[in-house]
């Protein structure tokens, strides 16, 4: 005999479950990589911000705090604080700029290079993680059709948006 419990639980399991549009499946997917790449950068002490920073910096070798905030949409206040966490890491140097002393030049230090490599490996076994049901032709047809909507949506290409909310929270 079934029980009323049993009865609703096999109704729930046959009913369709809501699928939602792209624009909830992409900001599904989204949440669950960026909190799975949290984690997996988590282990090396580094936040997403970080990793995004040290990409940063390592494109632009030299670049400023300030043309770092630029690029970012942030207060160069907030950008100070990102970087004194790298520096204090010993991933990240400043020097005094050639062309105008009273700025700093960022590089990567030794460290910052070995630590980037190793995320560079993370995130290439996070992307083959996250990708997984699709094939190589897939993959690049999604790839392609995401960086249409990116352009489309004025986004800045290789900046996370999630720099701005940062200068709206508070960080010790």
């Amino acid at each position: 005999m079934t029980t009323p419990r049993q009865a609703s639980e096999e109704r729930d399991a046959s009913a369709p479950r809501p699928r939602g549009g792209a624009a909830f499946l992409l900001a599904q997917v989204g949440a669950h990589a960026a909190g799975r790449f949290a984690e997996r950068v988590g282990h090396l002490g580094l936040t997403p911000p970080d990793v995004g920073l040290l990409r940063m910096i390592a494109g632009q070798p030299g670049r400023s705090q300030r043309s770092l905030a630029t690029d970012l949409g942030v207060v160069p206040s907030r950008v100070v604080t990102l970087i004194d966490n790298l520096d204090h890491k010993g991933l990240v140097e400043r020097r005094r700029s050639t062309e105008d002393r009273r700025h700093h030049a960022l590089h990567l230090s030794a460290e910052g290079h070995r630590v980037l490599d190793e995320v560079r490996q993370l995130a290439s076994a996070h992307e083959d993680d996250i990708c997984a049901a699709l094939d190589r032709d897939q993959r690049a047809q999604l790839t392609a059709l995401l960086e249409l909507v990116v352009g489309q949506q004025g986004l800045t290409p290789g900046v996370h948006p999630g720099y701005g909310q940062l200068s709206r929270k508070r960080h010790p």
